[in-house]
């Protein structure tokens, strides 16, 4: 008799953005993505953080406010920006999974790279303006979204 207590491949998959989240060296934001195909195979990871070579103790400024060039918007790869970018072959048709809704910029990646479905686990920014444009460019170009259903469910590891 089969095990009946495992994790569904939505848990499975949000547990993966939740963990690569945790190598973003973000003091305020920490997000991960997971990119997989029709077959539940995993295509590609990521979280948010510097670019390859930019160092991100000496280089990298981390405030949120502030003139723009003196804060991490200026510089920070967003993880859905990452997972496409490290991906092993083509996410066209893919979905993603990802803690933290995408953004305009996110959500105009995304409907490039061909993923048709967005499966986020927090929206905490529904309602500004880069949220409204996000929810337009998705609805508009046919690419799915839906809130993660958070089952309560807890996983602990150990390292």
């Amino acid at each position: 008799m089969k095990r009946k207590n495992y994790i569904s491949w939505d848990e499975y998959f949000m547990a993966l953005a939740l963990i690569s989240a945790e190598r973003s060296k973000d003091p305020n934001s920490q997000v991960g993505a997971c990119i997989v195909d029709e077959n539940n195979k995993i295509v590609s990871l990521g979280y948010n953080g510097a670019p390859i070579g930019y160092d991100d103790d000496k280089d990298m400024v981390w405030d949120r406010e502030g003139n723009f060039l003196e804060t991490k918007y200026a510089y920070v790869c967003h993880s859905e920006l990452n997972a496409i970018l490290n991906a092993n072959k083509s996410v066209k048709g893919c979905k993603i999974y990802v803690t933290l809704f995408p953004c305009n910029e996110c959500a105009k990646a995304l409907i490039q790279a061909g993923i048709t479905e967005v499966i986020y686990l927090s929206d905490k920014y529904n309602g500004v303006d880069s949220n409204i444009v996000s929810k337009k460019l998705l609805d508009t170009c046919g690419v799915k979204y839906r809130k993660y259903e958070e089952k309560g469910k807890q996983l602990v590891i150990k390292l």
